[in-house]
């Protein structure tokens, strides 16, 4: 059985559209370095927005979580995964919700019933027990005895601090070949959650208070790995058939077998899948010092440390071959992952070729450092030095540090690397913030003005412009395109000129619905295709600009205020950033 395909093909039959994945690396959303969930880049309709495939959506979404990263190497654990999902968009609500998800369960995938227990929310002083989900549950044949009422910190979903939000119910699998008890404990580790079914039917205020949404929403997610590992009757994770080519050909290339070795050989599965489809994102991400490039050098140099812990030569060619058997698993679902392959290989061997070099000095004066300290404690200096010098990331500092009883001054590292380079620690938790998918009005300001200044590109530069990326916040835009050469002076002010002609000209702005096709034909442009559903929002400024886009946008330009260039660069190869501000 293919898991992600019958998900799909079941949610279709009750009226659900398939929407293809978001990217892993979100757009004009600098809360997050990754999409987190499943929901996250469905916000915007979440809040009301019409979607344009309708109110009933389901899909399989790629997320990166990096708040698990140290439990990566146990059996659970994961930071790239895939979350199966399904939405009711102000459709249907608790009843049908609960029931598809049932129904699902125990007649598509065939889970007993008695290996079912769920919790739903116990209710605070502004909401109610939801006694509702609980009667339903009951209705479909789940004993009262294993359903759990839970407080907030369990069973209630918010964004951020304010916003719409509701309680949930999540289902538990009894994963044992002990005798299932009669009465669920969530507390009883053996119960391990399979679902959870949010259900958005309150609006938090930023004074705290809780009224009722016009729009109730679903937002439900299931994780495909823990899903398998439940049907394949396993707990551990990378023994199902989603890791099993990949840890033989880690055994392959090490000359060892997984039992005995699973702590490195998990870590080494997990961290090259996430750099795979890091790498393979059309965001262009390449390793680096700051935020997701950081992020994708650290899961490549860690993976290359535990490569060296299970003695594979790190000459060879290990990294690309692991990597070819992820991309071959997964290029039929992601077509990122087929047409990017060059660049992912490249990005590992270019990646390991620098790591490699400094590895083996590094892990001297790393040994030789511990054994002339007698305070088993390594300075924030020492600790910098490794970083600096030798390209160790101070994880993997802290990692050999604790392997042999040595603490690390992280803090005092932290100080000194922030006079070094800026790096958001809470972003790279993959925290949700307040802000998170923000809409305000200068984020939509500046979300226009990225439609402005992609086509002003077009005319001072030439028509092989195409936009490869964009970040904005409400106090500036930063805007990736492609051109082979540093702007000249001329190129700058042209540009800015005539941004600021249409901002002066007060051209409307407008959207329509059209099947994709149909806006490609009408010469609507797209940053990356593929992620967009059949349906599409194409956004036409005047006559100087139509693009496909997921919005939000002003009525007119002259909303807009003055643009200004702040700064021209290079992002990556063959890749120019812009940094602009709206006065």
């Amino acid at each position: 059985m293919n898991l992600k395909e019958e998900f799909i093909k079941y949610f279709v039959s009750l009226g659900h559209v398939q929407i293809p994945s978001a990217p892993l690396i979100p757009e004009n959303d600098p809360s997050v370095l990754f999409n987190t969930a499943g929901m996250q880049p469905l916000i915007p309709y979440l809040m009301g927005k019409e979607h344009p495939e309708g109110k009933r959506l389901c899909d399989y979404q790629k997320c990166v979580r990096l708040t698990d990263l140290d439990s990566i190497g146990d059996k659970t654990h994961h930071t790239f995964f895939e979350m199966l999902g399904n939405w009711s968009l102000g459709d249907y609500f608790k009843k049908e919700s609960i029931t598809y998800s049932f129904n699902f369960l125990t007649k598509v995938l065939n889970i007993p019933i008695n290996r079912l227990a769920v919790t739903v929310f116990a209710g605070n002083e502004s909401i109610p027990r939801d006694d509702v989900s609980a009667s339903i549950w009951q209705s479909l044949g789940i004993s009262p005895k294993r359903i759990a009422y839970l407080p907030e910190e369990d069973n209630f979903w918010i964004a951020g601090e304010t916003g719409p939000c509701g309680g949930d119910t999540e289902i538990f699998y009894f994963r044992s070949d002990e005798p299932i008890p009669e009465t669920f404990n969530p507390k009883d580790e053996r119960w391990v959650e399979i679902w959870n079914n949010v259900f958005m039917e309150y609006n938090k205020a930023p004074d705290g208070q809780i009224t009722e949404l016009p729009q109730k929403n679903v937002d439900t997610g299931m994780g495909l790995e823990r899903i398998v590992a439940v049907l394949e009757g396993t707990d551990d994770n990378y023994k199902t058939s989603i890791w099993q080519e990949i840890i033989a050909k880690i055994e392959e290339v090490s000359h060892k077998s997984y039992a005995g070795n699973e702590q490195s050989m998990r870590i080494i599965a997990d961290h090259i899948r996430t750099a795979v489809f890091i790498s393979a994102d059309y965001a262009g991400i390449k390793p680096s010092n700051t935020d997701q490039g950081y992020i994708l050098r650290r899961l490549i140099r860690r993976a290359i440390r535990h490569g060296k812990k299970l003695e594979i030569p790190l000459n060879s060619d290990w990294l690309l071959e692991i990597a070819k058997v992820v991309i071959q698993k997964y290029e039929d679902y992601y077509p990122e992952i087929k047409e990017n392959q060059a660049i992912v290989l490249d990005v590992l061997k270019n990646e390991a070729i620098k790591f490699n070099r400094t590895l083996e000095k590094g892990l001297k004066e790393f040994s030789k450092l511990v054994k002339s300290l007698d305070n088993k404690i390594i300075t924030k200096e020492e600790a910098f030095k490794l970083y600096d010098t030798y390209g160790f990331p101070i994880e993997l500092t802290v990692e050999m540090a604790e392997e042999q009883g040595f603490k690390v001054d992280t803090e005092g590292f932290k100080l000194k690397f922030k006079e070094h380079q800026e790096l958001s620690r809470t972003a790279s938790a993959g925290k949700f913030k307040g802000g998170l998918g923000s809409q305000g009005v200068m984020e939509t300001k500046y979300h226009t003005a990225t439609h402005l200044l992609n086509a002003a590109l077009k005319v001072v530069i030439g028509p092989d412009v195409h936009q490869k990326g964009s970040n904005i916040t409400a106090e500036r835009m930063r805007f990736d395109f492609s051109c082979d050469h540093k702007l000249s002076e001329e190129e700058k002010r042209q540009t800015q000129e005539l941004v600021n002609k249409w901002i002066m000209d007060d051209l409307p702005v407008n959207m329509t619905t059209m099947p994709k096709e149909d806006a490609v034909k009408s010469g609507a442009e797209a940053m990356f295709i593929e992620k967009y559903a059949d349906l599409v929002n194409v956004y036409t400024i005047g006559d100087v600009s139509k693009e496909i886009c997921g919005g939000p946008h002003v009525k007119h330009t002259g909303e807009l205020g003055k643009f200004k260039i702040i700064k021209e660069e290079a992002s990556s190869a063959g890749v120019r950033r812009i940094k602009a501000i709206l006065e």
